[in-house]
């Protein structure tokens, strides 16, 4: 299988390539176990993402490259981008087979791709799906991060995002069986666990007795106590609910570390992106965050050129780096989605844009310089990913002076960094 940046790790003689968000990675793993039970052999899944256009056209190229690299393999698309356009990627000579979002989660589809019976397109409509089911996953590449998904799909409608259309509705998993799987992946030698979905605020709606994302977090940490570290996918801060703000306050196994869907500064962007939250909503989270949890660190996912979006509305996306103290951001080029709204929009200049995201990625760069200056001095846990290099609690790359092993924790002093990651000295 692969990480986001799409490189190839193979299983027995399949080969997982995974291109897109963290759930996709989880769910990457899900068809791993498939494919290994069913006997599934020579084949390259490649399961896609769709959120930009350029998503789609990466996932173009990789199928090209993989039918070079492999051209006797059976090449399995899968994802979002298979879910919203499979007649596109069914029509292209190279590809084998196309798969659905919902299907992919399915061992009998895998039985039918070994078996040789699957047909050549398997995708049925994803709105269609009222549940997510529970899969349990013993392990990933490393005893370091695992991922579990807790929710699935998305019921809001932002201008710019297709993603509704290739995962669904939301749907939540039931607390039991998403306690029982971290469960077995601590037993396994996990010591962190991040929760992922499309929506994870939105978690419970569906279920009985609608429990929030803030009872799940209480309930996992309360009957797993063995699990070193919780961590949370991006959330959408308007809806966290007050077990949730508990959980910050009380729980120091929940990571002080908050990566927060708000994508502009400026109120008219806002709007026209059908978000739920205004810029003085981002900014009292931020100072809540901040009383409930002196120590917590915010990332932010944030769009460069909204269509629309003038000088002087970027410039409020610009400030909200500083209004809200934010360190860790994830900046997106607009690049109009087919299909979304925002595509039919006034666009910015192309040129525009890009002089917009590097602007914010100048400002996160000087944020996050900041944000590791002052780590000088103190010390931290350290969770290793590889023999001298790991994270923080505050999600903190860290090269540490003494090599350990993957997925053991160290407790060190910084000692300063070079702008991207800290330096430390083992203490314990």
């Amino acid at each position: 299988m692969t990480n986001e940046n799409g490189a190839v790790r193979a299983s027995s003689d399949v080969s997982i390539i995974t291109l897109g968000c963290r759930l996709n990675t989880y769910e990457s793993e899900v068809m791993r176990g498939h494919a290994d039970k069913a006997g599934l052999e020579d084949a390259v899944i490649i399961n896609t993402c769709a959120v930009t256009g350029e998503a789609v056209r990466q996932a173009l190229q990789t199928i090209r490259r993989v039918r070079r690299e492999r051209p006797d393999a059976k090449i399995i698309v899968t994802g979002c981008a298979a879910q919203i356009e499979p007649e596109r990627f069914a029509e292209i000579e190279a590809v084998d087979h196309v798969i659905g979002n919902g299907e992919k989660m399915q061992a009998a589809t895998f039985q039918a791709l070994a078996s040789g019976s699957a047909g050549r397109m398997r995708v049925n409509d994803i709105m269609s799906v009222k549940e997510t089911a529970s899969h349990m996953i013993g392990g990933f590449g490393t005893r370091t991060r695992a991922y579990v998904q807790v929710q699935n799909g998305c019921d809001h409608r932002c201008t710019f995002c297709i993603i509704p259309y290739g995962r669904g509705p939301s749907r939540s998993v039931a607390a039991g069986e998403i306690v029982g799987e971290i469960r077995k992946l601590v037993e396994n030698g996990y010591r962190e666990v991040v929760l992922t979905g499309v929506d994870i605020t939105s978690y419970g709606r569906d279920l009985p007795g609608q429990p929030t994302l803030g009872n799940l977090v209480r309930r996992i940490l309360k009957l797993v106590p063995e699990l070193a570290r919780l961590r949370l996918s991006s959330i959408d801060q308007v809806e966290v609910d007050d077990e949730f703000w508990r959980a910050l306050a009380e729980e120091e196994r929940l990571m002080p570390h908050l990566h927060l869907s708000m994508q502009s500064g400026d109120d008219m962007v806002l709007k026209r992106m059908k978000r739920r939250h205004l810029r003085a909503d981002a900014i009292s989270f931020c100072d809540k965050a901040r009383k409930v949890r002196s120590d917590v660190v915010f990332g932010a996912d944030l769009i460069a050129g909204f269509p629309t979006e003038t000088v002087a509305m970027f410039e409020n996306t610009l400030d909200l780096v500083s209004a809200c103290g934010l360190t860790y951001l994830h900046v997106f080029p607009f690049s109009p989605r087919e299909g979304t709204p925002a595509a039919k929009m006034p666009q910015v200049t192309r040129r525009a844009v890009k002089e917009r995201a590097q602007r914010l990625r100048e400002e996160g760069d000087v944020a996050l310089r900041a944000f590791l200056d002052a780590q000088t001095g103190r010390e931290a846990e350290i969770l290793l990913e590889k023999s001298q290099f790991g994270r923080t609690q505050h999600f903190a790359e860290t090269n540490v002076d003494v090599a350990g092993t993957a997925g053991g924790m160290l407790r060190a002093r910084i000692t300063g960094n070079d702008g991207r990651r800290l330096r430390a000295e083992v203490v314990s």
